[in-house]
């Protein structure tokens, strides 16, 4: 009698998707615990391959976690994509900055991986990290809605980008409640919106005054 031909596990996966369910299992970890949370040998048996197959992927834990903060990132992106692409009365600004809230307090271990870790910092300048980030920045400078004057649209970009991390941050640890000011967190972010968005018409006007002041001049 021949032998009879083992089966694989249901959830062996093969070499061409081991990548990316990889990448999904941590992100559910770090949804659930934060980046401390990930684990390639534990990842490995919940995925039912050998130990040493995720390594034919990602050279060691932080290879992993830099390929799921870009997934993080796409992820980020859509969200504020269709935040500002949807029909409303509010500025685009205002949905953008609201949906960044959102996704910050809602998936807070996520957002941690994506702002308050290292991993940014030690990704390859040319990798899928910072171009997903970069995409990421670009939407923020949309979402201002102005001309392209010097590098006056980067800076209120990251200028609103600080102040909402900010909020997240200061909220997340609880320190954030608003109970002095009388005031939502949504209410302290549309505030911040509607300053930056000042802010930045008055420099816009500023350099366009100063243009045709140097012309006749």
């Amino acid at each position: 009698m021949s032998p009879r031909l083992a089966r694989k596990p249901l959830n062996t996966y093969h070499h061409g998707d081991l990548r990316d369910a990889l990448v999904q299992a941590a992100l559910h970890e770090v949804e659930l615990g934060g980046p401390e949370a990930v684990n390639i040998s534990a990842l490995a048996k919940k995925l039912g391959v050998s130990q040493p197959a995720p390594y034919r992927h990602f050279a060691d834990r932080e290879a992993l976690l830099t390929a799921v903060t870009a997934e993080a990132f796409r992820q980020f992106s859509a969200g504020l994509r269709e935040s500002i692409t949807r029909p409303s009365k509010r500025s685009k600004l205002s949905r953008l900055a609201q949906a960044a809230l959102a996704f910050g307090l809602r998936r807070n271990g996520i957002y941690r991986l994506m702002f308050a870790s290292r991993i940014m910092a030690c990704a390859p300048k040319d990798g899928e990290l910072h171009k997903a980030a970069t995409e990421t920045f670009d939407l923020v400078l949309e979402a201002l809605e102005a001309p392209a004057i010097g590098l006056l649209r980067e800076r209120h970009a990251l200028q609103i980008w600080a102040a909402l991390h900010g909020v997240v941050m200061l909220a997340e640890q609880g320190l954030l409640t608003g109970q002095l000011a009388q005031v939502t967190r949504e209410e302290l972010v549309e505030d911040i919106v509607e300053q930056t968005k000042m802010s930045l018409s008055l420099a816009i006007r500023a350099a366009s005054e100063g243009r045709q002041g140097s012309k006749r001049g």
